[in-house]
């Protein structure tokens, strides 16, 4: 008998089984066991179920393993980063950073517009950063905190924080998934851009005015306690020197990402801005810097509510969100490479015969994949791959395909518990992903106002229309 591996051919039966599996487990751990903290075991079981499939049609082990370490080597710089910011949270406090945010956030902002302002503010950081996790990481964390003196739930905050800051990741030339989704779309960037305005603007817009109504409608007498207030603010006043200098951290995260410095390279050097505020002007040692960073900055102020709002961070806090965004991605990888993903989305090709078709088949297998691999850039990059011929066949432009995968890869990333995104905005703003997700309007109303449009033919760029001619003019002129 040839002692090579029989033909590799993923059956549809095979790979549906293991995506059933997989919601399967997680159901019984969240909703029968009620936990959240063994995810990372329940994927281990999904990966295990996933390679032995993988094993009975044909794979040997050398291409599960490859398809875990593909898994993992896209997981290294997201996680890189977020220890990081493990370390930046931490110095950010002991800096005076996140108590100076905290303490004219609460004198300048008011209730009825502090969701409004949170998520606009939110907004312009993360076009100027690029980054949704930066702009969650600083902004957002210090909003979270005023939220919390404001007596606004945490709960909303979030939902406001990573709306604004989702927008910024989407809309961005900065922004690693904006350059992504139109480079597997071979769309223009500045095209693809454009064409999210006609989604993106009114679902942001519809976002701000609902911030807007409900603040405007909030009963700060009755939700506010200025007792409670006050203590915080004379807690941080007395425990920290609030001065501008402790500014300069967060400028130097627009800046340096203005210049277009890596999001590695942003986080060591905030960090270590912070670091040496906090030594020099805040009076901490630097055997005190040293372990906050480590294992997270602790308040003892003595009063309760200042002690939890400034205890938080630190490198190994992060661990746990570490291990679950490696588990996840090498559960990804090895359904990616054994084709399992591939044989799904061969079968959803099949409802994409109009145009209407053809965007909702490209929504749902974002959100599947976003499901199954726990990365956006694969929910990115899988379903457009597949899907790209059929946008040409029906003479649509690449900047419709590359609006689609956004409005649906992008922006539903922070809503999968176990994904990237719900693990990194979960760690960092201190909320679970199920308890956010309803206020993270921006997410929800995206996908819907761009099947909006493919259900309406409105702004279904063709072949043709006026929105091509400059970008074929151009190519035009380079062969004259």
């Amino acid at each position: 008998m040839n002692s090579r591996a029989r033909e590799k051919r993923m059956g549809f039966a095979s790979a549906l089984g293991v995506m059933l599996f997989l919601v399967l487990a997680i159901s019984v751990q969240v909703f029968v066991l009620k936990s959240t903290s063994t995810t990372q075991i329940t994927l281990i079981f999904v990966t295990a179920v996933a390679a032995i499939v993988a094993l009975l049609n044909g794979y040997s082990w050398d291409d599960v393993q490859k398809g875990i370490l593909h898994g993992c080597s896209i997981a290294m710089l997201p996680m890189l980063i977020l220890m990081l910011v493990g370390v930046l949270i931490a110095t950010w406090i002991a800096a005076g950073t996140i108590p100076f945010l905290i303490y004219y956030g609460v004198l300048l902002l008011t209730p009825e517009y502090f969701l409004f302002s949170t998520c606009l503010i939110c907004c312009l950081g993360s076009v100027a950063t690029g980054s949704s996790w930066t702009t969650a990481a600083t902004f957002g964390v210090g909003f979270m905190g005023v939220g919390l003196g404001l007596g606004i739930s945490p709960e909303i905050t979030a939902g406001a924080v990573i709306s604004g800051s989702i927008f910024g990741d989407k809309m961005s030339p900065l922004s690693d998934s904006t350059n992504l989704a139109s480079g597997v779309s071979e769309a223009d960037l500045f095209d693809h851009i454009r064409s999210m305005t006609y989604s993106t603007g009114p679902a942001i817009l519809l976002t701000l005015i609902i911030f807007f109504v409900w603040g405007l409608s909030w009963d700060s007498g009755e939700s506010v306690n200025d007792i409670r207030i006050t203590q915080i603010m004379e807690g941080i006043k007395g425990n920290y020197s609030l001065n501008v200098v402790t500014l300069l951290p967060p400028l130097l995260v627009l800046v340096l990402a203005i210049m277009r410095v890596g999001g590695l390279a942003v986080m060591v050097i905030a960090a270590v801005a912070a670091f040496l505020i906090a030594i020099f002007w805040q009076g901490q040692t630097v055997s005190d810097m040293l372990t906050y960073m480590n294992y997270g900055y602790v308040s003892h102020i003595g009063v309760p509510e200042v002690d939890k709002l400034l205890s938080g961070g630190g490198l190994q806090n992060m661990m746990w969100t570490v291990s679950l965004g490696f588990v996840a991605l090498a559960m990804g990888g090895v359904m990616e490479k054994t084709n399992m993903l591939e044989v799904i989305m061969e079968k959803m090709k099949r409802m994409v015969r109009s145009v209407a078709g053809l965007v909702t088949t490209h929504v749902i297998s974002s959100v599947i994949i976003n499901i199954f691999t726990a990365s956006q850039f694969m929910a990115i990059i899988i379903p457009t791959r597949m899907l790209v011929p059929v946008y040409k066949s029906k003479k649509l432009l690449p900047q419709v395909c590359s609006r689609v995968s956004e409005d649906s890869a992008t922006v539903t990333s922070p809503l999968i518990p176990w994904g990237l995104g719900g693990v990194y905005y979960t760690s960092v703003l201190g909320v679970a992903t199920l308890d956010y997700l309803p206020y993270t309007f921006f997410a929800l109303i995206a996908p819907l106002m761009t099947l909006l449009l493919a259900y309406t033919n409105m702004f279904m760029f063709r072949e043709g229309d006026i929105e091509t001619v400059k970008t074929y003019a151009d190519d035009e002129d380079t062969t004259l």
